[in-house]
């Protein structure tokens, strides 16, 4: 039974909807290009795929725009596949239930996958539209975009025609986006060592979570706590303090993603434990004091857990705690080319005991600027190589310089002023795009981004607005109207 079948535009929610019952995570988008691929035999559409998994469907003109310049309307397949830890959910079999939630669309305790399905949709909408009057369009679907960006990378110079191109992947209705920031990763390995766990002791799980979590690049400056830096906060007091000993720490999970919750299993001389109780529930106010008004949710408790046979040794713990506790995460810099623009920030996402003797610290730097990408990774591997990590980084991707005088933008902007009596805002977004990536295949490209607005991607708290997607959809369709 269908979820989404009153709201309107019908057809974008029609194949959102469809959309939500094909598995995609990165790296296993071949069920939805499968789908696609039979969306497009069904309705007598041209289509191929290059040796990356990157699909393109072409439409022709409608009847007297043959000679408008092709257009390119391009999103990705794959999605976050994030949820809940008290939710049951295989991401690579399972369906996601979209809930209408007033004026918003979630899923149920997962990522609800509008990063970027929506877009998507959209495009199978302008596919198969009658009513529609465009030039010659190609809907162009990556791989892999939020987990490397490798479609993009693969994307061969003759695999599209078109000099137009409209990614559909922003998440601001009102917003048009002419620039992105580029990003690389840099990770950390630290070899621990562990004896065995001290007599007469008990253990403890302390755990962080109720955090909104969030796009590592989108909401990097709203100010929400990072689940990893506030556990290893509470750590190193503990260890001081009371002789902690700690066994194992587990939080965060996707590069691209605030870490929104983190747990560590710790054991404390029986004689300290009501202390160490008490400085946790101190600790606890202070920091539902300091998040208060980002973080309503916010938790740090603990429970009574079994006793580990291990436990890192003192030396091991406090390398790891130092390089946990040093690391930078947040906003490093303002962009002083745009205003209210994030320039350069840095993302601890994750922290994981990937062996029993290693464990891998997950982080991600962007900027719009590229020397300042690297300067903020270079920044991390320091404190990695002070703690004695074996540091890597990711091949990065390079960012999109803004274009104030494209015409693409021009059309964008005007066609959304006749709509809706007003300018929209122009602007460059600190989230990476695939529009840079783009533009080193094919220089010529002329490219803007817009969208519904969406809240909390990458995260289950992740909501799509009902009424911008309306909105949304108008502006496309005027957009390519008026393209001339």
């Amino acid at each position: 039974m269908r979820k989404l079948d009153k709201l309107q535009p019908q057809p974008i929610w029609n194949f959102f909807e469809d959309i939500c019952q094909v598995p995609r995570p990165s790296k296993k988008e071949g069920k939805i290009r499968q789908f696609l691929l039979d969306y497009a035999a069904k309705n007598d559409l041209k289509a191929k795929t290059d040796e990356a998994g990157n699909l393109l469907i072409c439409k022709p003109a409608t009847p007297g725009r043959e000679n408008t310049p092709t257009v390119v309307l391009q999103s990705h397949l794959d999605m976050v596949c994030e949820k809940n830890s008290d939710k049951s959910f295989d991401f690579d079999t399972d369906s996601i239930v979209p809930i209408i939630d007033g004026a918003w669309v979630k899923a149920d305790g997962t990522t609800l996958g509008s990063d970027n399905g929506i877009g998507i949709a959209a495009q199978m909408a302008v596919l198969v539209a009658t009513d529609l009057e465009h030039g010659p369009i190609e809907c162009l679907f990556t791989v892999d975009e939020e987990t490397g960006l490798s479609g993009a990378f693969a994307l061969k110079s003759n695999f599209i025609s078109g000099k137009i191109l409209i990614n559909l992947d922003s998440e601001d209705e009102g917003e048009l986006f002419i620039g992105c920031a580029g990003g690389i990763d840099t990770l950390g390995e630290l070899e621990v060592e562990k004896e065995k766990t001290p007599g007469n002791s008990f253990a403890l799980k302390i755990m962080v979570r109720g955090l909104w979590g969030g796009h590592s690049g989108d909401d990097i400056n709203k100010g929400r706590g990072n689940a990893n830096k506030i556990l290893a906060r509470f750590l190193w007091t503990a260890i001081r303090k009371f002789g902690v000993r700690l066994a194992d720490f587990n939080g965060g999970n996707l590069r691209n993603a605030i870490a929104r919750e983190a747990s560590a299993v710790v054991i404390v001389p029986h004689v300290q434990k009501e202390q160490l109780v008490a400085e946790l529930n101190m600790y606890s106010a202070d920091v539902e004091f300091e998040y208060e008004r980002t973080e309503p949710n916010l938790v740090v408790d603990h429970s009574s857990t079994i006793l580990p046979e291990k436990v890192l040794t003192q030396a091991s713990q406090e390398k790891l705690l130092s390089m946990l506790y040093a690391c930078p995460h947040g906003v490093l810099e303002m962009s002083t080319r745009m205003k209210d623009m994030v320039e350069t920030s840095t993302n601890m996402a994750s922290v994981k005991f990937i062996n029993n003797n290693t464990v891998l610290v997950t982080t991600s730097q962007r900027s719009e600027i590229e020397s300042r990408k690297y300067f903020a990774s270079e920044m991390v591997r320091s404190v990695f190589e002070l703690a004695g990590a074996e540091v890597k980084n990711s091949d990065g991707y390079p960012g999109w310089t803004p274009n104030p005088n494209s015409q693409i933008l021009k059309i964008a902007v005007d066609s959304y002023k006749r709509l809706f009596g007003k300018s929209p805002k122009v602007r460059s977004i600190h989230a990476g795009l695939e529009c840079g990536l783009f533009l080193e295949k094919y220089p010529e490209l002329d490219m803007v981004s817009f969208g519904p607005t969406i809240r909390n991607a990458h995260s289950p708290d992740e909501r799509i607005e009902i009424e911008t997607v309306s909105k949304f959809w108008s502006h496309l369709t005027a957009v390519l109207k008026n393209i001339c």
